[in-house]
């Protein structure tokens, strides 16, 4: 009568998952609820930048565009990356009729402030509307999530949730306690801790992606073991039922 209870608890013991390591924002409705903070990323070297100028004479606004190569009513973003005009490694850009634009320190709002001011200043254009927008902002997610990768986002404000929902979510062997982030901003990297199963990093600047982060997800201490001994539960149970028997075989 002891084997079938043994192999029941042998069996528990490699697939049992807890909820306090499983569940996300576990303290969520306890948490008073703050006014989230959001600081647009400034510009970096090798963005690809789409800048837009309108005028009142639209024939006027033309010589500061590139022309989009469309086909039908869809735009090409590969296209429009060729297009956009590259940062620098000295964070600048050559921009038409202006020259040399320095962007360091800028997000893409306050380029484009800069670039109507000059064009209002200098005599090219009255009243201009310039648009300023990052083409290849994208973040890179590995580890134990459903589809790892490097996604594009042409989002302004993308979540670290709405991240980890574009890949798939996380595995059922994902680590939730010790997510890593990694952020490279003006060639200084800055790694951030994030707890899923906690809410208090939603406050911190962690909670909006930057283009070029880096998320990974380690596995749990549950996946880790069972790499290391065999592949997999059912493996495991396997095993283990074969002992018994023969043990029960030699015994009798």
């Amino acid at each position: 009568m002891k084997t079938p209870f043994l192999f029941l608890v042998i069996s528990l013991g490699f697939g049992c998952r807890s909820k306090k390591d499983t569940l996300y924002l576990q303290d969520i409705n306890q948490n008073i609820i703050t006014q989230l903070r959001f600081e647009a990323p400034t510009i970096q070297a090798n963005d690809i930048l789409k800048i837009t100028v309108s005028a009142l004479d639209p024939s006027a606004a033309l010589p500061y565009n590139k022309v989009s190569q469309s086909v039908g009513n869809t735009t090409n973003l590969a296209i429009l990356r060729l297009e956009g005009y590259e940062v620098s490694e000295q964070l600048s850009i050559q921009f038409p009729q202006i020259g040399t634009l320095f962007v360091n320190d800028k997000t893409p709002s306050q380029l484009a402030l800069v670039i109507k001011q000059r064009l209002e200043s200098e005599g090219h254009l009255i009243k201009p509307v310039v648009n300023v927008r990052l083409l290849n902002a994208k973040f890179t997610i590995l580890g134990e999530v459903a589809r790892p990768g490097t996604y594009n986002f042409t989002e302004s404000k993308l979540t670290f949730l709405q991240a980890i929902g574009l890949a798939g979510d996380l595995t059922i062997n994902g680590q939730r306690k010790n997510i890593k982030l990694i952020r490279e901003i003006d060639h200084q990297r800055t790694v951030f801790y994030i707890d899923l199963t906690a809410s208090d990093w939603m406050s911190s600047d962690s909670y909006y992606i930057h283009p070029n982060d880096v998320i990974i997800i380690d596995p749990n201490n549950p996946k880790v073991k069972s790499a290391g001994f065999v592949g997999n539960v059912g493996t495991a149970v396997t095993v283990v039922s074969v002992l018994l028997s023969t043990i029960i075989l030699l015994t009798r």
